[in-house]
């Protein structure tokens, strides 16, 4: 959903451990591009989300073999005017976001929904996509970059 050349619609999604459900395909669709934080489980999983559009990911600390090897353990995505920076686990962080002049920290591994802002920065972990882990939602997010805002929409996913 590319509505002026400053606006861009981005699917962020984490944790996927190789299942990757129709409800997320779903609530991908229209997006620009995808950020896959990590923890992705199989290259089919990749290889299923290229078709909605490009995709951006990193190495969790589940993604092992060859393919998996290929895949940097960080990442930095440009989306219009802003950059976000990419890892599996929001505890190995170490750069000072704001000063690096990052948007948005992208993260997965606590299979935990959340959008804090701090500093200037948009800490974003869109859940778990996967198999359902404890009594924690099923989520991804959207995130919507107009020039250089960030607003972030988490999103339950319900099976079908």
């Amino acid at each position: 959903m590319n509505e002026s050349a400053d606006e861009h619609l981005v699917g962020v999604i984490s944790d996927t451990h190789g299942l990757l459900r129709p409800e997320a395909l779903d609530a991908l669709a229209g997006v620009e591009l995808i950020v896959h934080a990590g923890d992705i489980g199989t290259p089919e999983v990749l290889g299923r989300l290229q078709p909605i559009a490009p995709v951006f990911a990193v190495r969790g600390n589940v993604d092992l073999g060859d393919w998996a090897r290929q895949l940097p353990a960080t990442q930095v995505v440009p989306v219009g005017r802003v950059l976000l920076y990419v890892l599996h686990n929001a505890a190995e962080l170490e750069l000072d976001p704001a000063a690096a002049g990052f948007g948005a920290v992208i993260s997965g591994h606590s299979h935990e929904p959340s959008a804090v802002e701090r500093g200037g920065v948009l800490y974003l972990n869109p859940g778990s996509a996967g198999p359902r882990r404890l009594d924690l939602p099923v989520s991804l997010a959207r995130l919507r970059v107009q020039e250089n805002r960030l607003q972030a929409e988490l999103i339950e996913l319900t099976e079908k």
